[in-house]
């Protein structure tokens, strides 16, 4: 059975302040164009299918689009709900669309039961896991402690025990959305640290023949079995160095995997560039990124007049512009954003405990900050789904 596997597609979003819509779409119809022309039998969409819980007209309209081309197709497509959507939003009329061969999965209680597809050799189980977020999830599963790995390794628990049931070679797919170990993180994924921890193991998966993951914008390979496909679009300068593609696996009679990528339409280049602004101007290396959409960062001791007007004279689609200017970690002139960059919440609290009473909180006090940060995730994310 040969499968395309793809997630985040963020329908909605966009890139600074380009409107990615015509992108979206335009990848919609690659999608479309790259099922039929691989013979592709099922398609598997790992979450973040929006941008966000509640997402703007055109987004929905061109998710319907979207669904009605694959539908079209006779290709089943089975789909999960991830960090950013609304799960109940996106399985508004799930029981119906199934019908048409589409398989909305935005349901916890239902991860044990597969949407079964059947090939010349038999069966494949595809079992669908939707973002679990671990406060919300804990009772549905029954652990004690609401963490990523604990409601993952129930919901997988859950799989093994439906697998075990089936005809023997029964072949099996798992869609998460998951931050797991190893994968290799950009700027424009959602935080979901819980307790101080958003990684899981890819052991969790153990059992499967293949784990379709979503969360992560780079497409990788965590092992044969694991694989995330990537945004197929970018959402943040931190994915300049990315190859967006969508993973065509073939899934042979015993479960053997193979996989090759077939790469995405890309809108337009992205390129960081980094120097004094005199430097920028007149570097004739960079005269190959003109037409890309471009990062600048500044590294004038003082700051330029007119930088952004001055750099588009040369760049037109400069839409970003750092100043950091080149002095020493410890200079007193260093700014507070980069002092902080890099550190999590948990760590900036602790440091501004220290700096008030001259002292770090002990592992108790440790253990409250993380409780009460959790806590303000969870209800954030309770508050964006009854929006």
């Amino acid at each position: 059975m040969r499968l395309l596997h793809t997630s985040d597609w963020h329908l909605g979003r966009a890139f600074h302040r380009v409107n990615m819509l015509g992108a979206q779409a335009e990848f919609i119809g690659h999608l479309v164009t790259t099922v039929r022309a691989h013979g592709v039998d099922a398609v598997v969409v790992s979450g973040d299918v929006y941008d966000r819980a509640v997402p703007p007209l055109a987004a929905v309209e061109l998710f319907d689009d979207a669904l009605h081309r694959l539908a079209a197709l006779g290709v089943p497509t089975v789909m999960i709900s991830g960090n950013h959507d609304s799960a109940r939003r996106l399985g508004v009329g799930a029981g119906l669309i199934d019908r048409a061969g589409i398989h909305l999965r935005t349901e916890p209680s239902a991860c044990g039961t597969p949407v079964v597809l059947a090939d010349a050799h038999g069966d494949v189980a595809f079992y669908g896991l939707p973002y679990l977020e671990p406060a919300l999830v804990k009772d549905e599963f029954g652990v004690q402690k609401a963490g990523h790995e604990t409601v993952l390794a129930a919901a997988m628990d859950r799989v093994r025990a439906d697998l075990a049931t089936r005809a023997p070679g029964t072949r099996s797919v798992v869609l998460a959305h998951a931050f797991v170990t190893g994968g290799e993180t950009s700027d424009s994924e959602r935080d979901i640290t819980v307790g101080g921890v958003a990684a899981v193991p890819a052991g969790v998966f153990d059992g499967v023949d293949y784990t379709a993951l979503g969360h992560l914008h780079g497409c990788q390979t965590l092992t044969e079995r694991v694989r995330y496909s990537g945004s197929p679009l970018p959402y943040s300068f931190s994915e300049a160095a990315h190859r967006k593609s969508v993973w065509l696996v073939d899934l042979s009679a015993d479960g053997t995997v193979t996989a090759q990528r077939v790469d995405c339409p890309v809108p337009r280049a992205l390129a960081r560039i980094r120097g004094t602004l005199e430097d920028l101007l007149a570097d004739p290396e960079l005269e190959r990124h003109t037409e890309a959409w471009v990062e600048a960062t500044l590294t004038d001791p003082v700051r330029p007049a007119d930088p952004m007007a001055r750099l588009t004279e040369r760049f037109p689609h400069t839409l970003s512009l750092v100043f950091d200017p080149e002095r020493a970690p410890d200079d007193p002139d260093v700014s507070y954003a980069r002092r902080l960059a890099g550190r999590s919440d948990q760590q900036i609290a602790e440091d501004f405990v220290a700096h008030v009473r001259g002292a770090g909180p002990d592992e108790q006090e440790q253990g409250v900050l993380r409780d009460a940060f959790d806590a303000v995730r969870a209800d954030d994310t309770v508050r964006e789904v009854a929006r």
